[in-house]
């Protein structure tokens, strides 16, 4: 007769979810607002090449720290998205939300990275620059962080927002309104073929900025139980 070991029961690990996510968030929102002080007098998409070159010469120096305020605003971001999805798993969402909500905010902070790539060659243009050649990084560096960001940018709302209704995550009001932010996201991608909608491009920005902070505030570590 052989004697076995007594078995020792294996100890469960709850889910980790990551660091706090408000924490990347308000480092993305800083850098942000930083960004768009140092570049509050940047011209339009409509002005034309001779205004755009001669604002590239004027203010290189405001060029080119805009472009690293806004690459170091897209790392907090990627950050955030990946917090979020870690989290939102270990609540136990298994829905595609979780997966928008990461692919939404890599991409977003892909093209802050683009946007910022334009404006620093922009900040280096010489004498001999041409004025096509300004306008043309301007119109990139718009599309790049503008329509292109607002419309991936709702993708990280939105994919927070529905599992946050669905699953009673966040407070129905801040889901909602999270959702409408998304929808008008998606609605200003249209700005590259209407002018009049690249007006929603700061309420996207600004009100996403608000609307993330708030998410990441209230977000919960782990799931309530519901008792019967």
């Amino acid at each position: 007769m052989t004697a076995t070991a007594p078995e020792h029961p294996t100890p469960t690990r709850r889910p980790q979810s990551g660091p706090p996510l408000w924490l990347p968030a308000t480092v993305f929102a800083v850098l942000t607002i930083a960004y768009v002080v140092v570049n509050r007098s940047t011209p339009h998409p409509d002005a034309t090449a001779l205004d755009v070159l001669r604002y590239d010469g004027d203010h290189a120096g405001a060029l080119k720290l805009g472009a690293f305020l806004m690459l170091g605003s897209a790392v907090p971001l990627a950050i955030t998205s990946a917090v979020t999805y870690r989290r939102l798993r270990a609540l136990g969402i298994t829905a595609p939300g979780s997966a928008i909500a990461l692919v939404g905010g890599a991409l977003a902070a892909s093209t802050l990275m683009l946007s910022a790539m334009f404006a620093w060659t922009a900040g280096r243009l010489g004498a001999d620059s041409t004025p096509a050649l300004a306008k043309a990084l301007a119109d990139l560096g718009f599309v790049a962080g503008g329509p292109a960001f607002a419309t991936l940018f709702g993708l990280l709302v939105a994919g927070i927002a529905v599992p946050g209704l669905l699953a009673r995550l966040l407070p129905a009001p801040l889901a909602l309104i999270g959702l409408a932010l998304a929808l008008v996201a998606e609605v200003a991608s249209l700005g590259l073929l209407v002018r009049a909608l690249t007006y929603l491009l700061p309420i996207v920005r600004f009100g996403g900025l608000i609307w993330l902070l708030a998410a990441a505030a209230v977000l919960p570590l782990h799931r309530p139980r519901r008792t019967a």
